[in-house]
């Protein structure tokens, strides 16, 4: 086993500190523009003042910080190893010896550190954040008692409590409406007993109001039991469905153990899970997507960024940090459109930028 040596830990420095001082650059940007450009226009709805917005925006910060991180490694790698490069101490180290090879592991090492916490960070802070965001908007600006959950909603309208596992906005033939999925009511008494319990596949909220499909109700007497199978129901409520559809979690939003389980349950009850395999096997795919963008881009430091400025750096590294991004929609969208396994279609994207990668890597050492 090589273990990291002096040089390794200078190069992993140079470029830890380049990519945080990048990516702290980009999230305060993106911050300040969620803020100014996004929840501005929403204060003084409800009860949702300045202070809710900075509070809803800040929850929102590890969010963004998975998001942007990849971007913020490719453009602070490239200012990081530009600066070496500049300064001539990459050809003073290629002088004694060290690799191309070499200095991109020592590259890649010093991304991985940040990479693993940004994916701890996308299992935990990330949607712990993004569910105390939602609850905090949905209250300030509903009069409903609303609490926003890992995989759904909990909602309160008199006696009957209200619980939806998964939720998405639904579009066809022009029109837009509101679509729960795996709902429950609970109905209790005025004494707090339990009533009934109905369970319906399907809620959605149309133009005439709320309709429940593939309902099973089941109701609790003092000394007996009844049960009803109802196809379609119309269900009379004043739960706001704007608060309802912005606290159902995003699947983007949700860790990976619950989208795993909301995937389990649209296959076993016949439904499109495309959305929620997308996002999940990004979640798996997003240390390579790190690593592949970094590798492609690292052979500009052996000569080409020597005598190029900071614009010069930050260009590339945007235009790596593009190319992969329209790269993945666009293979994303292939895999949607002609539904074959959507991890072929992360997988093409990898497979181009490693070919960058291995073609630079070439030429560079002719």
């Amino acid at each position: 086993m090589t273990f990291p040596k002096l040089h390794d830990l200078y190069i992993g420095r140079v470029v830890l500190g380049s990519v945080l001082i990048t990516w702290a650059v980009v999230l305060g940007l993106d911050l300040l523009q969620a803020f100014l450009l996004g929840e501005l226009k929403d204060i003084g709805q409800g009860q949702y003042g300045f202070v809710e917005a900075l509070v809803y925006v800040a929850y929102t910060a590890p969010r963004r910080a998975y998001t942007l991180f990849p971007t913020a490694a490719v453009v602070g790698a490239l200012m990081g190893l530009g600066q070496l490069a500049a300064t001539s101490e990459l050809t003073a180290l290629r002088a004694v010896g060290l690799s191309r090879r070499r200095l991109s592991g020592a590259v890649a090492l010093a991304l991985a550190v940040l990479t693993l916490l940004m994916v701890a960070n996308g299992e935990t802070l990330t949607p712990w954040g993004q569910r105390k965001a939602d609850q905090l908007k949905a209250q300030a600006r509903s009069n409903n008692a609303i609490l926003a959950q890992y995989a759904g909603v909990w909602a309160r309208e008199g006696d009957v409590f209200f619980n939806a596992r998964s939720g998405q906005q639904r579009t066809a033939n022009g029109d837009q409406w509101l679509e729960l999925g795996n709902v429950s009511l609970y109905q209790f008494d005025d004494e707090g007993r339990l009533q009934s319990i109905a369970q319906a596949a399907i809620a959605e909220h149309r133009p005439s109001g709320w309709v429940l499909r593939n309902v099973t109700r089941t109701t609790f007497g003092a000394t007996s039991v009844q049960q009803q199978v109802i196809p379609i129901e119309r269900w009379k409520t004043q739960l706001d469905d704007a608060a309802l559809a912005a606290s159902v979690t995003r699947p983007r939003y949700l860790p990976s153990r619950d989208l795993a389980q909301s995937i389990d349950y649209f296959k076993r009850n016949g439904l499109d899970a495309g959305d929620f395999e997308e996002i999940y096997w990004g979640r798996w795919f997003y240390p390579i997507n790190v690593l592949a963008l970094c590798l492609a881009a690292v052979p500009f430091a052996f000569g080409s960024l020597r005598s190029g400025g900071m614009g010069k750096r930050l260009f590339i590294g945007i235009v790596f940090a593009l190319g992969f991004w329209m790269l993945q929609t666009l293979f994303g969208n292939l895999a949607q459109a002609f539904h074959f396994d959507v991890r072929i279609a992360m997988l093409l994207p990898l497979a181009v930028m490693f070919g960058v990668s291995a073609v630079l890597f070439r030429r560079r050492s002719g």
